[in-house]
């Protein structure tokens, strides 16, 4: 069973609160913590209504229908739901615009960088940055991804063949919002995954996201020589009337770059890439989601769900890195962003993958080029080859630097990446960790709610009030746990690393 209190927060000394809109009649929810000095500070938060105190977790229930009265005044006044960024390219604010603007200003109310729903509205329109939000999937509370604001991070879950049940899927998902997931994936390729699924869209208040090509291949009992265009389409549209927010289709992986990927040392290394180079070498024909592109694009537009643009050709090692064959794949990528952006179809872009450091930013630099600013979604970039058990590290460094160089969705990696399916721990772990290299990113590249939340926590650092630190931090539960192994209170001027005569803050603090 879920554990009733996973979101309690008042152990934090927080509570959910709401902040009202002013275009529209909408109510922003965002974690305040109240600090010892009576300050009250406000926090982008991705729990949803599980956060609000007494609020219950019903598997069967799901989680409050936030965006349900915006989608139903839509329908009737229009006729139909139009996507956000056709909204956005006829100079309409939507709730889910000012929504954003205010959950990426936490609080802030002054100042020249404020997000304003203009702003937001603006960047949507040129293609600079999404919000998912398939109008099936109104138990998500609106979020915004691109370039101009807080690097958000994805968690990737999922069942295999080899195990996981549709509660522990839910409970992945719960359990990685909990910690600041702000998307999940669900990469289920087990049994029961349109049940999983479905279970997972009516329980999580955030964007969905899969790979239909996992499901499709299902349908073809596991052979890829059973695979059909008319197979895929049908798992796409199942897919979209359930609620997916976004979806990953490998249309840029040509039969041009399955020649350059043989000179590989991994080779293919993407599920989804591997699955269509083969499908196009048995039947020597090109890929049917490039040929078919336009159609997936009409299909997407209904819904209102978003293109991600997957990067089959990603390099899996550091020597393949920035070859012909992921490049030549981004080039392909960026001409397919702009026949999304005909159609009104939000985009992102996906990138690698394992890039050595010296690498990343050129990286950065020519997807902005090949994909005329189109949000970047990346793997890290793991930074090394033999990180194994630790490649959580490997790939936040990779994904700090490339997320302050501009990339605007990070996908978490876990521990256990390359080599096993990761349970509850190792999805918090890999959540906080890739929530540390977003948050670091933020800051060199000057989001204006960034550092606040930095000099607030020093402020209680030097007061040592210990609290305040353990609430401000990415995991108060492990803080706090860590400062109470050998201290037995929270009323210390000094912490156990240091002692009482050697704490250098304390010893500054009696300087005459």
């Amino acid at each position: 069973m879920i554990d009733k209190e996973l979101f309690d927060i008042s152990k934090y000394n927080s509570e959910r609160v709401y902040v009202k809109g002013t275009i529209h009649d909408i109510e922003v929810g965002m974690r305040c913590v109240n600090l010892a000095n009576n300050d009250k500070f406000l926090m982008y938060d991705t729990c949803g209504a599980y956060a609000e105190k007494d609020y219950k977790i019903d598997v069967i229930r799901g989680v409050r229908k936030t965006r349900q009265p915006w989608i139903d005044a839509r329908e009737k006044e229009q006729g139909g739901a139009k996507t956000q960024l056709w909204y956005a390219r006829n100079g309409i604010i939507t709730p889910e615009m000012e929504y954003v603007a205010i959950r990426e200003n936490q609080g802030i109310t002054e100042g020249a960088d404020l997000f304003t729903p203009e702003i937001v509205r603006k960047e949507i329109a040129e293609g600079r940055a999404i919000i998912p939000s398939n109008k099936k999937h109104p138990e998500s509370e609106p979020m915004i991804i691109g370039r101009k604001f807080l690097v958000k991070i994805n968690a990737n879950i999922g069942n295999s063949a080899l195990g996981s049940s549709i509660e522990e899927e839910v409970e992945k998902s719960l359990w990685s919002i909990k910690w600041g997931a702000d998307t999940v994936m669900d990469l289920s390729t087990g049994k029961n995954i349109h049940k999983t699924r479905e279970a997972i869209l009516r329980n999580t208040p955030v964007p969905i996201g899969t790979v239909p090509m996992y499901q499709a291949l299902e349908k073809a009992k596991g052979k890829i020589e059973n695979l059909t265009w008319e197979m895929f389409y049908e798992t796409l549209e199942e897919q979209c009337e359930q609620g997916v927010d976004y979806v990953t289709v490998h249309a840029g992986l040509l039969r041009e770059h399955v020649t350059f990927a043989r000179k590989r040392v991994t080779g293919i290394v993407s599920r989804g890439g591997s699955i269509l180079a083969k499908w196009m070498s048995l039947n020597n024909e090109e890929n049917f989601i490039y040929t078919h592109f336009e159609d997936i694009c009409g299909l997407l537009k209904k819904y209102d769900v978003a293109f991600s643009l997957g990067d089959g050709m990603r390099p899996g090692c550091l020597a393949d890195a920035n070859d012909e064959a992921q490049f030549g794949e981004l080039e392909t990528l960026g001409e397919l962003a702009q026949i999304a952006w005909k159609h009104d179809v939000q985009v992102i872009i996906e990138g690698p993958g394992h890039v050595p450091m010296d690498k990343i930013k050129l990286n950065m630099d020519k997807q902005i080029e090949c994909c005329k600013e189109a949000p970047f979604y990346t793997l890290g970039p793991l930074v090394t080859d033999i990180g194994a058990g630790y490649d959580h590290i490997t790939s936040a460094i990779g994904a700090a630097m490339i997320g302050w160089y501009g990339t605007s969705m990070l996908c978490y990696v876990t521990c256990k990446e390359h080599l096993s399916l990761p349970n509850k721990d190792d999805v918090r772990e890999g959540v906080v960790t890739f929530k540390l290299a977003a948050h670091a990113a933020d800051i060199a590249k000057g989001h204006p709610a960034s550092k606040f939340r930095d000099l607030k926590m020093s402020e209680a650092r030097f007061a040592f009030n210990w609290r305040d630190q353990f609430n401000l931090s990415l995991d108060p539960e492990k803080s706090a746990e860590y400062h109470r192994e050998l201290m037995s209170g929270e009323d210390s001027d000094f912490c156990a690393m240091c002692g009482p005569s050697f704490c250098a803050m304390k010893i500054t603090k009696s300087i005459k």
